[in-house]
Parts: structure tokens; C-alpha cells; sequence
């Protein structure tokens, strides 16, 4: 695995992770019984971005090392993912078969 597909990894295992963990514990308007006049009630008053991403950034580092190790040792591979057998290996291009 290269670099640019480590960083692409971790990226989305970041951003996935991250739109589990935001709506956790999150205390809207309504909640608090203070709606701005304007905003919906369901806006967030308390939200602990900060924290929620740092939480985020540790979870991922852990999947993402998981995950890396995964593919770099190739516990699976993609041979093991073909059930139907269409990525077998091709003949030559002539159509001969030798």
C-alpha cells in the first residue's frame, strides 16, 4: 500500500467514523428550551466538535491500523472476494490458447 492510499484510507475511515460519533450526545435548542427565533429546534446548542473529533481521530487510528495491516499482509485479498470466479485470469489477447 502506498502513501497517497494509506492517507485516502484514513480519510474516509475518518469521515465515517466522524458521522457516527457527531450525533452522540449532542443537546439541541429544544433540549435546552432556548430556540433562537429563526432556527429550527432541532439546531445544536452544545455540540463538543472539538472533542468529538479528537474521540474521531482515535477511534480511526485504531480501525485504520486494522485495516492497513489487513491489506498489507494480505490476510484477504481481492481472490478471496470473488465468489463468482469473474476475476479469473484472461487468455491472451490473439484469442490462441497458448
Amino acid at each position: 500500500m502506498g502513501v497517497t492510499s494509506a492517507l485516502v484510507l484514513f480519510a474516509v475511515i475518518w469521515s465515517m467514523t466522524f458521522l457516527i460519533v457527531l450525533p452522540i450526545r449532542v443537546q439541541t435548542q429544544g433540549d435546552l428550551g432556548e430556540i433562537v427565533p429563526g432556527t429550527h429546534a432541532g439546531a445544536p446548542e452544545v455540540h463538543n466538535l472539538r472533542k468529538k473529533a479528537w474521540i474521531t481521530t482515535w477511534i480511526s487510528l485504531v480501525l485504520w491500523a486494522i485495516i492497513a495491516s489487513i491489506i498489507i499482509f494480505e490476510v484477504i485479498t481481492v481472490r478471496d472476494l470473488d465468489w463468482f470466479n469473474r476475476g479469473a485470469a484472461a487468455g491472451p489477447a490473439d484469442g490462441t490458447d497458448g
